[in-house]
């Protein structure tokens, strides 16, 4: 206290139970989210005091009374991504209603990353852990390890794919077929396609997937080429493409919206035409995509209902994926021959 009686220092719990009139353990009940029983009219006057002191419970302290934090963890590959963000809209969604707090952690799809972030998010003993990255075909061993060890402390993993305690399913190879389908069904017979770097399950899905579906329908993928999920990487692949040579009426299946842009730019850039001359077409359905000119053609995934879902698979002991719709949504990228 400073000479005024002004407090220097944050009020502690003991100074909430003498304030209350209360024993510290009834406090520390209280405040910190015991699930043993505490008297109403107890309860009433430690909220009070506690209110009254502006004291903020200890984070760590609630987390040692309840077994786990009311912290839901969220790693993404790239926060910047339009991908992730709408997950991360629907978890923050969920993570509201139930009064829970949303942590986001970016892996950068790097294993020895990944494994560190988990790793260090036990100590925080979170509600739920929710990795939403693509993975590799083969999961990387600490990775694993890392998300099995969160079940002792009480607390449930969800991955997009395989991996957690729970998954979120996304139909990639058949939304890709019907894509391929579609599109053959429009008069394309040459495509290019740009993916990810062999190995990663969304990428290979997604490629595999529409290569069925055109090539069913009388279409061929002439040229694959392989980078990452972002925006550079479909417009460096594009320019690749261009200099090796392009006829008018090929068509790019990009394996993201954001890929694809990538490449719509670098078509622009080498002065050609999107549209009429190279058709593109991504997927996800991201806003963007509605944004571009020309349009982008995509398949629409509900990226914000599925980080819902993915919210609710933590905390909900009875919950079971609902049917998932992909739909082909055509545009003006992809006008037809």
């Amino acid at each position: 206290m400073t000479a005024d009686g002004t407090r220097t220092s944050p009020p502690t719990l003991h100074d909430v139970a003498r304030a209350a009139g209360v024993s510290l353990a009834t406090a520390s009940r209280v405040l910190n989210g015991s699930e043993r029983k505490v008297a109403e009219s107890f309860r009433e006057r430690v909220e009070k005091a506690a209110d009254e002191l502006g004291y903020t419970a200890n984070a760590s302290a609630q987390a040692t009374a309840r077994g786990t934090s009311a912290v839901i963890a969220l790693l993404v590959a790239d926060i910047a991504d339009p991908y992730f963000g709408q997950i991360a809209a629907g978890v923050a969604r969920g993570a509201d209603a139930e009064g829970l707090i949303v942590t986001v952690a970016i892996t950068e799809r790097d294993a020895d990353r990944e494994a560190k972030i988990l790793r260090a998010l036990r100590g925080q003993r979170p509600r739920g852990v929710i990795l939403a990255a693509s993975r590799a075909e083969t999961a990387d061993d600490r990775t694993t390890a890392e998300l099995a060890a969160f079940a002792p402390l009480g607390g449930r993993t969800v991955t997009f794919g395989e991996g957690g305690d729970r998954s979120i399913r996304i139909d990639n190879r058949g939304g890709a077929e019907r894509l391929g389908r579609e599109m053959a069904a429009l008069g394309y017979r040459r495509a290019i396609a740009i993916g990810a770097d062999e190995g990663v399950r969304t990428s290979d899905d997604r490629l595999a997937g529409f290569a069925a579906g055109f090539g069913d329908s009388g279409g061929r993928i002439e040229r694959v080429y392989r980078g990452s999920f972002e925006r550079e990487s479909g417009a460096a692949s594009m320019t690749t493409a261009l200099a090796e040579g392009v006829d008018a009426g090929t068509l790019v299946f990009a394996l993201s919206d954001v890929v694809a842009v990538g490449a719509m730019t670098a078509i622009r850039d080498g002065g050609r035409s999107v549209g009429d001359d190279i058709a593109v077409c991504g997927f996800d359905d991201v806003p963007v995509s509605r944004d571009v000119t020309p349009r982008l053609t995509t398949v629409r995934v509900p990226l914000a209902d599925l980080g819902f879902e993915a919210f609710r698979a933590t905390v909900d002991a009875e919950w079971q994926q609902p049917p998932l719709e992909l739909e082909v949504v055509v545009r003006e990228s992809t006008p037809g021959l």
